[in-house]
């Protein structure tokens, strides 16, 4: 599949406060989360970045770092700060703790966004705001909104151009549906571990 060239952030900037420690490097199938992340996304591009306002921890990974433009804003800010980074004009984000990335669909993803602001999966009520690809076009809307205090990361939607993945295109890829599995708290965490340990 011939695409553009598009950048990939994963996204570590958050606190844990559920889980009580740093999801990032919890073990599922006996390595790090976020070092099965890097796998799966490791091969899309030749831009791949982790945003983090704690970079310490991660440098042993040997990726770009880059630290939040507007701290204290949430996902909406670790968005925008992976759209700013990004080398190409779009922008994969995903998240550092969702350890069955499905690089196929990642790639559908990236191949629908010449043309879109945001591509992005909807396979429940809410599109999957983690697992999406955003274009430079999103950074004024965002920003807006980050000055704003107005931080509902799909508040800006209808300022850009979005493009949606409906959950019977999802299906073709991913039928289980369990890309979109990530770890909040220790229960998200036993499942997962769980589902490594079956496949």
């Amino acid at each position: 599949m011939n695409v553009e060239k598009v950048s990939v952030a994963i996204l570590a900037g958050g606190q844990s406060r559920r889980m009580g420690q740093d999801k990032a490097f919890l073990p599922v199938g006996g390595r790090p989360v976020i070092e099965r992340v890097i796998q799966r996304v490791a091969s899309l591009s030749d831009d791949v970045t982790i945003v983090t306002n704690t970079p310490d921890p991660y440098r042993h990974l040997g990726l770009r770092m880059v630290s939040d433009v507007y701290p204290g804003k949430g996902s909406l800010g670790g968005i925008y700060t992976a759209i700013r980074a990004a080398r190409h004009r779009y922008c994969l984000v995903v998240a550092c703790d969702m350890p069955f990335l499905n690089p196929d669909l990642l790639r559908y993803l990236m191949s629908l966004a010449p043309g879109f602001d945001v591509v992005i999966p909807r396979i429940r009520e809410f599109p999957e705001t983690m697992y999406a690809t955003y274009g430079k076009g999103c950074l004024d809307p965002i920003e807006r909104r980050l000055l704003a205090d107005r931080l509902k990361i799909t508040g800006f939607f209808d300022d850009v151009r979005v493009r949606y993945v409906e959950r019977d295109d999802v299906a073709r890829f991913d039928p289980a549906f369990r890309s979109f599995l990530n770890m909040n708290t220790p229960a998200d965490w036993e499942h997962v571990q769980r589902l490594a340990a079956e496949s």
